[in-house]
């Protein structure tokens, strides 16, 4: 019998996510993912008239495939799916993994390669500026290790923040937009010596409430490039290309990353911040606020949402809110501010917004977690 939740979440990401129509073409990329979840999928594309195709992996041959392509291998593998994303009118990534380290040990040079010669242009340059896009992670017990939970109370936990009221959202969060878009001068203090100075004057801002990722809850604009300056030590540890950096530390000037240090992951830093030059400098500034969401859990897709969060991106810049920034890399770090974590504020032209994890300006206050549902 399939989980009715299946069903749901199905229905979320084909009518809210995607809002896919009849007549369009949608590609679901499934990793580690129940046939049943999948399927559900299909259904509800072919119940609003759509075409459903599917890419269904294993992370372990897919593991197995990373470790050795060639640059000959890898641009007939992106020419082929290049040309498949570019029938498509939506993309929905569901990635599941019964070790979310599977991907740890991989050669810098080859994940370099890959990125550069796969994801970039397939991924990066076609699905993200071209489609109707959501990815989104798939419960396992992996990540409810991560999370320190059971397995059981993790796919409640999962099912929860994944299917919110993202229409309620969507509606509390544009005062914070227009705030945004109007704000120049962003100043962010917290725990340890993190003391950020930067602009955003002139960059778009975008609202993301339930479109392009679940879990989501997070609004994002990007630094002026050159801007930045400062210090920010992030408190949250994460898992980039399966290695495991914690307590990151960051120093800026004119917008560009001078001097780095780590707790964990150290000896990585150097091989991230060299994959070009576009590394060192910031692609992405957004604000967390997705009520269900308190602690990390070492996966970026629910640690990036967390409520009283931030998270500041050395690499890429999306399109829709471009500061100039290209490269290979998009890491989101991030930094929580709400008082178990160190507290901190943000200001906006030296009015604070935010402490201590919760917004302390009228208009915003819809943003908070009771506001939202969360208590």
């Amino acid at each position: 019998m399939t989980d009715p939740r299946f069903e749901d979440l199905a229905a979320l990401l084909v009518n809210h996510s995607t809002t896919l129509q009849a007549g369009e073409h949608l590609l679901v990329e499934s990793y580690d993912v129940p046939r049943e979840m999948t399927i559900a999928l299909v259904r509800a594309a072919q119940a609003v008239g759509a075409h459903p195709h599917v890419a269904a992996y294993d992370t372990r041959i897919e593991r197995a495939i990373r470790e050795r392509a060639d640059d000959a291998g890898l641009d007939v593998l992106a020419e082929n799916d290049l040309h498949r994303m570019r029938s498509m009118d939506a993309y929905i990534g569901i990635r599941g993994s019964d070790n979310a380290s599977e991907m740890a040990g991989l050669d810098p040079e080859q994940i370099k390669r890959i990125g550069r010669r796969y994801t970039k242009p397939v991924h990066f340059e076609e699905r993200v500026n071209n489609t109707k896009w959501c990815v989104l992670r798939w419960p396992s017990p992996s990540m409810a290790q991560l999370a320190e939970m059971s397995t059981q109370a993790f796919e409640d936990f999962y099912f929860r923040v994944c299917t919110l009221d993202y229409a309620r959202m969507a509606q509390a969060v544009q005062p914070l937009a227009a705030r945004m878009e109007a704000a120049d001068a962003v100043n962010i203090e917290g725990p340890g010596d993190t003391d950020l100075r930067f602009s955003i004057a002139g960059i778009p801002v975008i609202p993301c409430t339930g479109e392009k990722n679940i879990p989501d809850g997070e609004c994002f604009t990007a630094p002026v490039k050159d801007s930045v300056e400062g210090v920010i030590h992030y408190n949250t540890p994460t898992l980039y290309h399966g290695n495991t950096f914690a307590n990151v530390r960051l120093r800026f000037e004119r917008g560009r990353v001078v001097e780095w240090s780590a707790d964990a992951g150290e000896d990585h830093l150097a091989a991230v911040f060299d994959t070009d030059e576009g590394a060192r400098y910031i692609g992405e500034f957004s604000l967390g606020f997705n009520p269900f969401i308190e602690r990390a859990m070492k996966d970026i897709l629910f640690d990036e949402k967390i409520a009283g969060s931030l998270h500041f991106t050395p690499g890429q810049a999306y399109e829709e809110a471009d500061n100039g920034n290209r490269s290979e890399v998009h890491w989101d770090l991030v930094l929580v501010q709400r008082p178990e974590a160190g507290g901190g504020t943000i200001r906006f032209d030296g009015e604070v917004i935010r402490r201590d994890g919760l917004f302390v300006v009228d208009d915003l206050a819809g943003l908070n977690p009771d506001a939202l549902g969360a208590r």
